[in-house]
């Protein structure tokens, strides 16, 4: 196929934008609302598409239009384009003005309260004109979702298990360390020596994560019963509320402790866990190009996990 005379003279960056409006709601007439055009300028764009490529784009149904293999590619390629336009008209706004610039950042809830904000706190007193948009979702949710379709520039959350992603970058950062801890009103405090086994029977939250095999409260368990868990759930807000009348116990990560809010009023007990087998890393796509702003954020998060980073 030649290039300079059947695409690159033909197809413009408009018929990309119109591609990725039918796949994206799987009918013409709803592509043409969205784009505030008729509906006929769009079929004549996806047909004068399929005669420049010389491949169909798309299966025509009675309920609308289901991409074909080509027209997923051609969607999946314009993702990527208007993606590197969009960084690259972000950079040159950052070269005009090195304070100001928008980041989107995908956090897990645990990562984004102790690592995520603590970086965020000192970048945006640095240069307060500085906008940070946070995605929060589960680990896969948040890579092969949100960093996938360019929802956002950069992950930072444990790593996910299983072989690396042939398109996606991960720099491990540290081996989060896990505390057990109880509310401001908790029996426990009183105590200055505590086995582990005296906390099996009390009422926990935890964490799906947390009693899979190879999670540091699964490893401590060796010999023993496995804790009497109450509450299934994700949320480092519903544990911090549920934690003030001094009943649960919960087990959160040592960076949140470390650089977390004070208000979140954990009070760690002194019950030793192995370190998480699995990294907190910083994810990226490979081959798409960082704004200066996604630099910034990736220097400040290195140096804030390297004390973190330190007993393994």
């Amino acid at each position: 196929m030649d290039w300079g005379d059947r695409i690159g003279r033909r197809l413009k960056p408009r018929d990309l934008h119109v591609l990725m409006a039918v796949v994206e709601h799987g009918n013409m007439a709803k592509a043409a609302e969205h784009l505030s055009i008729s509906r006929p300028v769009v079929s004549k764009t996806i047909t004068d598409l399929e005669r420049t490529l010389g491949v169909p784009l798309f299966d025509r149904t009675p309920q609308g239009v289901e991409p074909t293999l080509y027209g997923r590619t051609l969607s999946a390629r314009g993702i990527a384009i208007f993606d590197e336009l969009r960084q690259s008209v972000k950079e040159i706004e950052f070269l005009a003005d090195p304070t100001t610039g928008e980041l989107r950042i995908g956090c897990t809830e645990t990562v984004t309260a102790g690592l995520v904000s603590s970086a965020i706190q000192q970048l945006s007193r640095k240069h307060p004109k500085l906008v940070f948009h946070m995605e929060l979702a589960d680990v896969a949710t948040l890579h092969f979702h949100f960093l996938r379709e360019r929802k956002c520039e950069l992950i930072v959350s444990r790593a996910l298990p299983g072989a690396a992603e042939p398109d996606m970058n991960s720099e491990p950062l540290f081996y989060e360390k896990f505390v057990i801890v109880v509310g401001p009103e908790s029996k426990w405090l009183r105590r200055r020596k505590i086995a582990f086994a005296e906390l099996i029977n009390e009422p926990w939250i935890l964490s799906r994560f947390e009693i899979v095999p190879g999670a540091p409260l699964y490893e401590a368990l060796t010999g023993l019963s496995f804790p009497r868990a109450v509450i299934f759930t994700n949320s480092l807000t519903l544990r911090t509320k549920l934690l003030a009348d001094g009943r649960f116990v919960t087990l959160v990560p040592g960076s949140v402790l470390r650089l977390g809010s004070k208000h979140l009023q954990f009070k760690p007990l002194p019950v030793e866990l192995p370190r998480s087998p699995i990294p907190i890393v910083i994810t990226t796509l490979k081959n798409r190009t960082l704004s200066p702003m996604a630099q910034l954020f990736i220097d400040c998060i290195r140096e804030l996990a390297k004390p973190l980073a330190k007993g393994r």
